[in-house]
């Protein structure tokens, strides 16, 4: 790996906040908004199914646009989309009028989380991986907050969008200033080298093209190879259960458990808090130790912990396996990213990525949904049987995923070879 760019690096960070602060401002500012446009509660499922879409086609897409215009350019146009879908909403006369802006915030959203995690993949390491995915989620934090002073503040919720919207905008400027910088390193970093052939030194026309890519992937080649479909399930099951947890764990917790409100709502406190420091402390082990194998027992730690949430047993069991659940995940978002090249091949990294956060973006809305719907029909305790079926799904999904991978044929190859 070439040494990292220490600008680009906190550019980065700052980036994955800035990713993450529209995520949080929604669920503070929407019973304003609902009352200033006079619209019913659930009118917010309006806003959320069109940025849910904006989001699957452009990180579906982004991976396919890299290789045409390049990490940085991606980076730099989509942030300029999402601060101006932000300010759209801030100066929005009617409900009706957000809701495209919405779709403009899911473009930007989705080219934004694939383009920084493909480049971050190829160039940053497992450790900054982990730290990255970490400050996105302190992100999701700050964003409650800047909205709840807005609105306390008496200034209004379209204050809280506009104060994102120019941090989004700032944000943007420092892309379009760096947009060579970016491209230069993600190209070394991600395309293939050809073999060296023997010229002599001082002719630099044949060492040029020595250093050339050695071909040109088609899409339908990266579309063709099962890891990447596995990949995309993998990580539509993955969120499916961190984000189910987190939106039902309250539900459960009060409603099947007997806790009352104020400890519900600490406890989920407590299991996206795990998520952020499993992520800033596993950044550090995952340097230390193989990446591959801290994957492989986050993964069955995640599964313990869905087991831990659906045993019928007292409630701090329940949290206990919340925990346990929120520290396990931590790391596996950002590691599976982060080995998608050994899954597909490095060609093929980018779109893949693109294609797997799309998969992420899918499953985070559509199975915690259904889980819902479950929970609706069977009562609240449905919630851990539920996620210990999705564990041992990505469980399964990711094992799949190895064993059809590049590397994991040529593993098994000498294995057949013996037994014949």
């Amino acid at each position: 790996m070439r040494p990292i760019r220490l600008s680009l690096l906190i550019l980065s960070y700052f980036a994955f906040i800035s990713l993450g602060l529209p995520d949080g401002l929604l669920g503070v500012a929407w019973p304003s908004i609902a009352g200033d446009f006079k619209v019913a509660t659930e009118a917010v499922g309006l806003l959320l199914i069109a940025s849910t879409t904006g989001y699957f086609i452009s990180s579906v897409a982004a991976g396919f646009t890299i290789a045409r215009v390049g990490v940085g350019w991606l980076l730099a146009f989509s942030t300029a989309a999402a601060s101006a879908a932000l300010a759209g909403y801030a100066f929005s006369p009617a409900y009706a009028v957000m809701v495209p802006f919405a779709l403009l915030a899911g473009f930007g959203g989705g080219a934004i989380d694939s383009g920084l995690n493909a480049y971050a993949a190829a160039a940053f390491g497992a450790k900054h991986m982990n730290w990255l995915h970490a400050f996105f989620g302190l992100g999701v934090a700050i964003g409650p907050l800047i909205m709840t002073a807005v609105i306390s503040g008496g200034l209004g919720w379209r204050w809280g969008y506009g104060i994102v919207a120019s941090a989004q905008a700032c944000l943007a400027l420092a892309f379009f200033l760096t947009v060579r910088r970016w491209v230069r390193h993600g190209e070394v970093a991600r395309e293939p080298v050809a073999e060296v052939a023997a010229v002599s030194p001082g002719d630099a026309v044949a060492t040029a093209v020595a250093v050339k890519p050695a071909t040109k992937v088609r899409t339908r080649e990266t579309l063709a190879l099962p890891a990447v479909w596995l990949g995309v399930l993998a990580f539509a099951v993955y969120v499916a259960v961190e984000a189910g947890a987190g939106l039902w764990a309250f539900l459960l917790l009060t409603e099947s458990r007997g806790v009352s409100a104020a400890v519900a709502g600490l406890c989920v406190s407590l299991y996206w808090g795990m998520l952020f420091v499993g992520r800033v402390v596993q950044g550090v082990a995952s340097e230390r130790f193989d990446p591959t194998k801290i994957l492989v027992g986050s993964l069955f730690g995640m599964a313990a912990g869905s087991l831990l949430v659906a045993l019928p047993l007292h409630a701090a069991v329940t949290v206990l396996g919340l925990a346990v659940i929120g520290f396990a995940a931590a790391p596996v978002f950002p590691l599976l990213t982060l080995t998608t090249a050994d899954r597909v091949g490095q060609a093929h990294a980018d779109r893949a990525i693109g294609m797997q956060i799309g998969g992420a973006g899918l499953g985070g809305s559509l199975i915690p949904a259904g889980i819902g719907i479950l929970m609706s029909e069977y009562g609240a305790g449905a919630l851990g049987p539920c996620l210990v079926v999705l564990s041992i799904l990505l469980i399964v999904f990711y094992g799949a995923a190895t064993r059809t991978s590049p590397r994991g044929r040529a593993a098994s190859r000498p294995v057949a070879e013996s037994a014949g």
